[in-house]
């Protein structure tokens, strides 16, 4: 499982998803979120503007990555 810090308050998904390395772009964020491919929390997220917090995780074809907010 990997992890990706944050510093501000929260991330959307799809930056968040560019940030760990699971998409090149952030057009391609959009499309796999919107079919449905991504979930955060155990849950599928079709919401590309979704917020992330501390401690929230996002999956995406068996990667599931961690935010964590800085100290």
């Amino acid at each position: 499982m990997k992890t990706i810090t944050i510093k501000d308050e929260f991330i959307k998904l799809g930056q968040a998803m560019k940030l760990a390395g699971m998409v090149d772009a952030g057009v391609e964020a959009k499309f796999v979120i919107q079919d449905g491919e991504v979930s955060v929390n155990g849950e599928v997220c079709t919401q590309r503007g979704k917020k992330l917090y501390d401690g929230d995780q996002f999956s995406y074809h068996g990667d599931t990555t961690v935010v964590k907010a800085s100290e």
